[in-house]
């Protein structure tokens, strides 16, 4: 519910809170007061776009701010936005317009969109009256009234899950067809010659950079030959050899280690520095023999070169990304080999999910067929008590082109004002004054199964008058009880069945224009209501009285 509105410098109000109460909250005041502009000043919280010409002359801007509690219902919607959710239920919604129309928004304190009030708004509110926020004028808002009623709810869920798994089943079915698009014969050749060519190769990451590094050395063999002898006729074989010198300076150590056993540490390192030489001329000779190839070696390792680096360019670059085509490769000669069993696979998940979504798609329309009657009879029956004697309503349940995620049908509520007139579109309603008691008949019916927690109804009492008035007043007075309810009123009857009663007053000082509220009870409501029974004499206060005291038995 909203529990305090806060208005600054918008048109004629200055500086303005109004604190609601629950249930039915009437409205009041001499027209031109601004009881409207109490109205905009919600709407502006709700996504409505700002028109500059709302801020207050001489302003620099205007702000608009709402306090609701009861906001647990959309936790999870605030956090899906991004929007930190109060732990205690309370939503702060803000909302700046500058004199140049531009504007911020807020939401708890986050930055947010125009399109996102909207949304919230959507959920928060139904507005009816002669505006544009009237949800229930669309055939989608009419069908989900009509399944609420019905509580259809879980139905239409279920409907909703089967369509999409029939669309997940045709979209996997479509794409595998799409996959195997343009697969003749010549193309599977392709495929079987390019698995083979890969397989046979052979390949091992890191083995075209060996392979060309081992060509590259290829080239100077002769040299890396000669270079071999030469070390090894150094080290090992030649007159003079390093090993041979290290040998004799081993027997050395090998006597002074006799002579004094500290000098068995020199032994050893002499040793290893033994072993070392002659592992670096056995590596030697051992590269010198790889790359100092013969004919028929050396054409081999180009061969395998030639081999690598041609599959490396035609499949993606690298070792890698040829490995990893094989791998695709093999998974779509896989697919082509299996393709006619997934076809049918396939196929039979298609209808077995088609077949699933029509049963229950059928069963709703059959459900919203049963409820369309009982509906509007009941709204029928409703709208008799608010003036409409020789009206009805009519809810059209008609077939659609094919079957959806909301079923088959669409809904449209029809309504007839006069005998031997056809019924219209709700939305084709030209006085918004029926068009709001149409609504309020409506929202009767709904009241206990309307999730929108506020409703706010502007000239619902347009043309009324006698019984209807008293009638339009128990019909708010009982959407009081499971609603927040504004309702902006110029009947003395409906503001008398109010909860709480507000009254709008307009001053003129020092030139300017100054709009106020203030909350009426005991002998301030009774005087408000006077006034708007056209006087303040002892008869129009006894009825004020009356009104009150009539008021009050509704709510025992």
């Amino acid at each position: 519910m909203l529990r305090r509105l806060r208005i600054r410098n918008l048109a004629v109000v200055e500086e303005l809170t109004w604190e609601l109460g629950k249930g039915f909250n009437a409205l009041t005041g001499e027209t031109g007061a601004g009881k409207s502009i109490l109205v905009d000043a919600f709407l502006l919280l709700l996504g409505e776009r700002a028109d500059r010409g709302l801020v207050r002359t001489g302003a620099e801007g205007c702000l608009v701010e709402g306090e609701l509690g009861g906001a647990e219902r959309f936790r999870d919607w605030l956090e899906g936005k991004g929007i930190e959710a109060d732990g205690e239920g309370t939503l702060i919604i803000q909302r700046q317009v500058g004199s140049t129309g531009a504007g911020r928004q807020f939401l708890n304190g986050s930055a947010v969109t125009l399109a996102v009030l909207k949304e919230l708004g959507d959920r928060l509110v139904d507005l009816h009256g002669p505006h544009d926020h009237q949800t229930l004028l669309s055939p989608a808002a009419q069908r989900g009234a009509l399944d609420g009623f019905g509580g259809l709810e879980k139905l239409v869920g279920e409907v909703r899950q089967a369509w999409r798994a029939k669309r997940e089943s045709e979209e996997a079915q479509e794409a595998f067809r799409k996959n195997l698009m343009g697969t003749d014969g010549a193309t599977r050749e392709i495929l079987d010659h390019q698995v083979k060519e890969l397989e046979e190769a052979n390949l091992v990451v890191g083995e075209d950079e060996q392979l060309e590094r081992d060509h590259s050395a290829a080239g100077h063999g002769r040299r890396i030959m000669e270079l071999a002898g030469e070390l090894s006729g150094i080290l090992e074989s030649g007159d003079e050899n390093v090993l041979e010198k290290l040998g004799k300076v081993q027997k050395s150590l090998m006597e002074w280690e006799r002579l004094d056993g500290a000098a068995g540490e020199l032994r050893e390192k002499n040793e290893m520095v033994v072993e070392t030489l002659r592992e670096l001329v056995r590596e030697g000779e051992r590269r010198a023999e790889e790359v100092g190839l013969d004919g028929e070696r050396l054409a081999a390792l180009e061969a395998r070169l030639n081999c690598v680096l041609s599959l490396r360019k035609k499949y993606g670059g690298s070792v890698e990304a040829a490995l990893g085509k094989l791998a695709d490769l093999k998974k779509r000669q896989w697919e082509l080999a299996n393709a006619e069993g997934t076809e049918r696979e396939l196929a039979v998940a298609v209808k077995k999910a088609v077949e699933a979504h029509r049963v229950l798609a059928g069963k709703l329309s059959k459900e919203r067929g049963k409820a369309a009657p009982l509906f509007a009879r009941e709204v029928t029956g409703q709208l008799r008590g608010l003036g409409f004697q020789q009206s009805r309503l009519e809810v059209a349940v008609q077939k659609s082109e094919a079957l959806g995620a909301e079923g088959g049908e669409t809904v449209e509520m029809m309504f007839a004002p006069n005998p031997g007139e056809p019924p219209r579109p709700l939305r084709a309603i030209a006085s918004s004054g029926e068009l709001a008691r149409v609504m309020l008949g409506i929202k009767t019916v709904l009241a206990e199964r309307d999730e929108v927690p506020i409703l706010i109804f502007d000239e619902v009492d347009a043309n009324v008058g006698g019984e209807t008035a008293k009638a339009v007043a128990m019909r708010l007075a009982g959407l009081g009880k499971t609603h927040q309810v504004l309702c902006l009123t110029h009947l003395p009857a409906v503001a008398g069945a109010a909860d709480a009663h507000f009254c709008v007053t307009k001053t003129v000082e020092k030139g300017r224009t100054f709009a106020r509220l203030e909350r009426v009870e005991g002998e301030s409501r009774e005087k408000e209501l006077s006034r708007m029974l056209g006087g303040e004499g002892k008869a129009a206060r006894a009825m004020a009285r009356e009104l009150m005291e009539r008021g009050k038995a509704t709510k025992v």
